[in-house]
């Protein structure tokens, strides 16, 4: 997720003399607003909200504090205030420095019509998913019924949403990529993770995790601590709201990052596991294969399921 990805081109000031780790984590310049606001909600939310609106509240809290992170530590200078209330309001993208820069800086072409229909083409097949398919489902069958809502609403919103999002923005300019790079493609875990699969969240960590990490443990290490964060990140969305299942999230990150590592290790590449097929096989054992680990059973009991009955997935 986080070695294979390039460094963002950011217009960010000089690091000075100051150890990188201490560079990144200075409180004067963002880090407050994504520790204050996922605390704020833990105390401040009555007890008796649904456990999904605290899932969404936690994500929405952790992603408004991602956003003025990456906003705050990427000064750039003649930019007009709609550029940076749209990449504030208006772009789920964590590149602050592509989506700021200027069109003569770096052209970028316009979405083609098939793009436009592709996107709309996923947005409704998850809306099919969460209302149709989750709806025909026998209600003896929750875990199965969560599953597929849960998957409905990652095709709505990652696949579907975003990527309109991506569209229009381009349509205009700007440089907002689509944040899901054809996931399915991917033939070995560190494509699937670096450069397929949720861009934001890998420019996110790659920036504030990975770099300062590696200036002190080295890439490999930098590397397994940076997927080790985003398994606490998702434990605190997922868990948390759930009650039940702690360390799940984490754990499958872990997951990821020792097969990344063993991907790049001696064994690794006489096996060939990062490229053709068997890359692809061993990727996506490793992504499909402990998915329950992340999204696991407690959550899709407590956290999807009522969602789905409150939202009329299922009856």
């Amino acid at each position: 997720m986080l070695a294979s990805a390039q460094p963002p081109s950011i217009h960010s000031r000089p690091a000075a003399a100051a150890h990188p780790l201490r560079a990144a984590v200075n409180w004067r310049h963002g880090w407050a607003p994504i520790v204050v606001l996922p605390i704020a909600v833990l105390l401040l939310l009555p007890a008796a909200c649904p456990r999904w609106v605290l899932m969404w509240s936690l994500a929405f809290a952790i992603y408004a504090g991602a956003k003025w992170l990456t906003w705050r530590r990427t000064p750039v200078s003649n930019v007009a205030l709609w550029k940076h209330l749209g990449y504030l309001a208006a772009w789920p993208g964590m590149d602050a420095a592509a989506f700021l820069r200027s069109p003569r800086e770096r052209a970028v072409a316009r979405p083609a019509i098939s793009e436009w229909l592709l996107a709309c083409g996923k947005f409704i097949a998850g809306l099919a998913m969460f209302f149709g398919a989750a709806q025909l489902l026998p209600t003896k069958h929750p875990l199965l019924a969560g599953w597929i809502g849960l998957i409905g609403i990652i095709f709505v919103l990652h696949f579907g949403i975003f990527h309109l999002l991506s569209c229009a923005w381009r349509s205009v300019g700007v440089d907002a990529r689509p944040l899901m790079n054809w996931p399915i493609a991917a033939t070995s875990v560190s494509e699937f993770w670096g450069r397929r699969w949720n861009s934001a969240f890998r420019d996110l960590c790659f920036r504030f995790v990975f770099r300062p990490f590696t200036a002190w443990f080295g890439p490999g290490w930098g590397m397994f601590i940076g997927f080790l964060v985003s398994g606490m990140i998702h434990d605190l969305v997922i868990s948390v709201p759930a009650g039940a299942g702690f360390a799940g999230p984490t754990l499958f990150f872990g997951v990821q990052g020792a097969a990344m590592l063993a991907q790049r290790g001696p064994i690794g590449r006489r096996l060939r596991l990062g490229r053709g097929w068997r890359g692809l096989v061993f990727a996506a054992a490793v992504v499909v294969a402990p998915a329950y680990l992340l999204f696991h059973p407690p959550f899709i009991r407590e956290v999807i399921v009522p969602m789905l009955h409150n939202w009329g997935g299922i009856s």
